[in-house]
């Protein structure tokens, strides 16, 4: 293993000098042809400027002619000096194909120049022929300027055409270099692998056929590896394990009883608990005993007891839900009748019940156990207390964005006091209801949670004439 490591080093070593060779051969080339680029381009960029400050003076000459003021001579002084300094600049284009081209240029720009001083002269001296002579004089010059530009470019693309080809066949070659590099690499590695993977994979092969003597329980043949390298010290560990193995088989085997007596009685344990646990009445034994009673009554004839039977099933068939679930207020309001009927029955004439709903409302989803608590409470403090009983009134009705439900009776009322601390975390912790024992507390914070907002519950009580609990039911909860 540690001669693979060694020519695994070697190789790669090998590897990243032809690598590096490539990458700074290509390096260089690339800034070779970079700068050559760089240079025709800045020759092109100097022609198309002498043509462009060949116009420019024209442009600044003919704005001082229009409107003679200092500030225009002095921005045509400026231009035809740049004009100048361009043309001195030029000397750098000069090379033999363009020599006299070159020169004819210089010599139109000059000539513009000289023009354009000529027609300021004669500006000042009030001499508007010779001035207008001049001026189109420079104007023909700039304009032979202009075509000579275009002559000088096309000479210039003529003279670089041979250095296009020359970069384009020096391309050709670095990609036939990058192929036969990458064969070159290639076989080498291949040739490597070749010789690492034997070298690894005949110890591996007879590690792997102990391996598979000690999972069939052969512990008595030992395991040699006379390799010089990490294998033999794997071979080695792997022995070791087999007489460990063999070792602790015995404990094993000794141990194996007591366990098994251990997980016996673990069973008689469970056993005893379930036992236990069968002796206990739970909710939805209790809930389904009463859907036994209430078909018992039914075949009986007794429908009203069997009504009632179903709609105690019924409700506690809902409160055993999680307190976090979901519902929709449909499903609140059916729970709620299932309430209603019971107070029905225990109150008969004395209580007397107004549904207002608007089915269109229903379907927006509520936590559970909101209504039921709040029907409780106006039971509990204002139709018990009355001997005459009194009325309920139950609206849900759509409203805006909101969803309003609104529990209204005719009972004692409620001075502000009283509001309050129903309101208070206070009073809710000693409160009983009917089934839930649920208060009203409880079930304004888990709206406030439920949708994200405060302002949720408005309660409107006057002594002596009832009390009306509504609820804003956003339409979409927070998320």
């Amino acid at each position: 293993m540690k001669t693979i490591r060694s020519k695994m080093m070697m190789l790669s070593i090998i590897i990243w000098i032809i690598m590096a060779f490539i990458w700074i051969s290509m390096s260089i080339f690339n800034q070779r042809t970079v700068e050559k680029y760089n240079e025709i381009l800045q020759r092109y960029l100097m022609m198309n400027q002498a043509s462009q400050q060949s116009r420019q003076a024209l442009t600044t000459l003919n704005d001082y002619r229009m409107s003679p003021t200092e500030e225009s001579l002095r921005l045509y002084v400026s231009a035809n000096n740049q004009l100048q300094l361009t043309k001195a600049q030029m000397n750098w284009l000069r090379n033999p194909s363009n020599d006299m081209v070159l020169d004819n240029f210089q010599h139109m720009m000059e000539s513009q120049s000289e023009a354009m001083n000529l027609a300021v002269r004669f500006q000042k001296d009030n001499d508007d022929e010779n001035g207008i002579k001049q001026f189109d004089e420079a104007t023909n010059i700039s304009t032979y300027i202009s075509e000579m530009t275009l002559e000088l470019i096309s000479g210039e693309q003529n003279t670089y055409d041979a250095f296009y080809r020359k970069i384009i066949d020096r391309s050709n070659d670095i990609k036939k270099m990058g192929f036969w590099t990458l064969a070159l690499v290639s076989l080498l590695l291949l040739l490597f692998s070749y010789r690492f993977v034997n070298s690894v994979t005949q110890p591996i092969l007879k590690l792997t056929q102990s391996a598979r003597e000690l999972s069939r329980g052969n512990f008595q043949n030992p395991i040699v590896v006379n390799n010089n390298d990490d294998m033999s010290f794997l071979a080695r560990t792997l022995d070791n394990m087999r007489l460990n193995i063999g070792n602790l088989f015995d404990e094993i085997q000794s141990k194996a009883q007591l366990e098994y007596d251990l997980h016996k009685h673990k069973l008689m344990l469970k056993e005893s608990e379930l036992k236990s646990l069968q002796s206990q009445i739970n909710p939805h034994f209790l809930f389904n005993t009463l859907n036994m009673l209430s078909k018992e009554a039914y075949l009986a004839g007794a429908d009203k007891t069997s009504e009632l039977i179903s709609s105690v099933a019924g409700m506690l068939r809902y409160n055993l839900r999680r307190m976090d679930s979901r519902v929709t207020l449909r499903d609140e309001i059916e729970v709620l009748e299932e309430y209603l009927t019971i107070q029905q029955a225990r109150f008969g004439s004395r209580v007397n019940i107004v549904r207002d709903i608007d089915e269109d409302a229903l379907d927006i989803e509520v936590p559970i156990l909101i209504l039921q608590p709040i029907v409780e409470n106006a039971f509990i403090y204002a139709i018990e207390p009355s001997e005459d009983g009194g009325t309920l009134t139950l609206r849900v009705k759509n409203e805006g964005n909101h969803v309003l439900v609104q529990v209204e009776d005719n009972g004692q009322g409620m001075e502000s006091e009283q509001v309050a601390r129903m309101l208070s975390h206070v009073d809710s912790a000693g409160y009983k209801g009917h089934s839930t024992g649920i208060g009203i507390r409880n079930v304004l914070d888990r709206l406030q949670l439920f949708y994200g907002v405060q302002d949720i519950i408005a309660v409107e009580s006057t002594p002596g004439e009832g009390t009306c609990l509504t609820l804003a039911l956003p339409r979409r909860p927070k998320s």
